[in-house]
């Protein structure tokens, strides 16, 4: 059932936080979990054709999160303008900043398409491809850049719609789309023999459907947020607003992209099956980090519409209750993940030296999965309220200030046994940098006594 402009902001303002975050999160750790779902679904039935089809998934995910990470870029730096502004009851401007970060994206992923398309087999090459796997790593690359359009505007809509409280509808898009891939990729990739070229087409077409069905839900006034052409923004200052507050999350997620390729390229020398097992392990990792930030999205409006309506004590809360349910939830799943990491394995792949490597991985990554909540809200903190520097600067060190320089030198005294930790190390660096900055923010930012209405 669709409510106003004013019902969202009085719920968002005092409904109980516990209540209120599970209702937010809910959908949007769903969410979470059907994105990883594309990939990781591809990954499992890829690895049934061989090791090097499998390590082939593995490399281009770095494409995948390039594309990714320019529509979430675009998506949370409408989201970060959005619900504060909901919050102070401007709803035609957050309609402008929504409407103009939708054309943004369109431009954005056919820029991408095109030209990853005319540049295809360097382009796999570039991202830790080699000999038997770049064939496979051409096939699968080619059907995402045709649909990198549809992904970046996927991520958008889906970013408005949960600025504005309103996750329930872009779960429901983003369900049907996950669940169509589960199903035509094993129909595409053994039935009419398309191979791993099947599996990239079985995304390509889940993509465009979750997308068609978040356009239909805004081309029928089912949002607060209005996307209309009336609506574009004429001002170049609205862009570099949305480019500005979406920085954080393209330098989290462009240097995810980086570190995969990294990883990938450190891994090469080491065999398709070092590659492989690296691949799997990560997919495993995402799903945890997935459920990580679908939680964290459920965050983001509630802080964003108190912070903008200066009630500042229920920001603090709303945070301390996400980070502590989200350290508890990341014991439970480590546990699992650490008693079960090679039968997982086995699972996706059951190839002994794929098995070893990923299994070693996965027992680093335990280590740090109860850590992924609190760093990641802090820089989400930063992020939804509007703080572009820090959340910039925390954005960088997961997998850019602190993943670079580890991803080199601990393979170099340790092999592969230092690219499996890696990840998980700068993880550990990220949550200890992170809590000087939380510290900071609730002192400078949120110490002010709660304005009355």
């Amino acid at each position: 059932m669709q409510i106003s402009s004013e019902q969202q902001r009085n719920q968002m303002l005092t409904e109980p936080i516990g209540r209120l975050l599970f209702k937010k999160a809910a959908p949007t750790v769903l969410i979470q979990l059907i994105t990883v779902i594309y990939n990781t679904a591809d990954t499992y039935f890829v690895a049934k054709i061989d090791t090097a089809a499998s390590a082939a998934v593995g490399v281009v995910f770095s494409l995948m999160a390039i594309i990714q990470a320019t529509g979430g870029s675009i998506g949370m730096g409408a989201t970060s303008l959005i619900s504060p502004m909901l919050g102070q009851k401007r709803v035609d401007d957050a309609s402008e900043v929504g409407t103009s970060a939708a054309l943004m994206s369109v431009i954005a992923g056919a820029l991408i398409g095109a030209l990853g398309l005319l540049f295809l087999r360097p382009l796999v090459s570039l991202i830790g491809a080699r000999d038997e796997v770049i064939p496979y790593a051409v096939d699968y690359a080619r059907y995402i850049l045709i649909a990198a359009p549809f992904m970046t505007s996927a991520f958008v809509l889906n970013n408005i719609l949960r600025s504005e409280g309103q996750a329930t509808y872009s779960m429901l898009a983003m369900i049907t789309g996950g669940v169509l891939n589960l199903f035509i990729d094993p129909l595409l990739i053994f039935t009419c023999k398309m191979g791993i070229a099947g599996a990239a087409l079985a995304t390509m077409l889940s993509q465009m459907t979750s997308f068609v069905i978040m356009a239909i839900i805004f081309l029928r006034d089912r949002s607060i947020v209005k996307l209309r052409p009336k609506y574009i923004g004429r001002k170049p200052s609205v862009y570099l607003h949305i480019v500005r507050m979406g920085v954080p999350t393209l330098f989290r997620q462009g240097m995810a992209s980086l570190s995969s390729a990294l990883l990938n390229i450190q891994a090469a020398p080491f065999g398709a099956a070092a590659v492989a097992a690296i691949s799997i392990a990560n997919k495993i990792y995402m799903l945890v980090r997935h459920i990580v930030l679908g939680v964290g999205q459920g965050f983001q409006p509630i802080a964003g519409y108190c912070f903008g309506a200066k009630r500042y004590s229920r920001v603090k809360q709303v945070f301390w209750y996400a980070a502590i349910s989200m350290t508890v939830i990341g014991l439970i799943i480590a546990a699992a993940v650490w008693f079960f990491r090679e039968p997982i394995m086995v699972w996706f792949r059951d190839d002994p030296e794929v098995v070893r490597i990923g299994s070693i991985m996965l027992g680093f990554l335990c280590v740090t999965i109860p850590l992924l909540g609190f760093s990641t809200y802090v820089n989400q903190l930063y992020q939804c309220l509007g703080f572009a520097v820090g959340a910039t600067i925390l954005a960088s060190c997961r997998q850019g200030i602190f993943f670079v320089p580890l991803v080199f030198v601990l393979p170099y005294f340790f092999g592969i046994e230092g690219i499996t930790a890696t990840q998980a190390a700068a993880d550990l660096l990220t949550c200890l940098v992170s809590i000087p900055f939380l510290i900071f923010f609730f002192k400078k930012y949120l110490s002010a006594p709660d304005a009355e209405e």
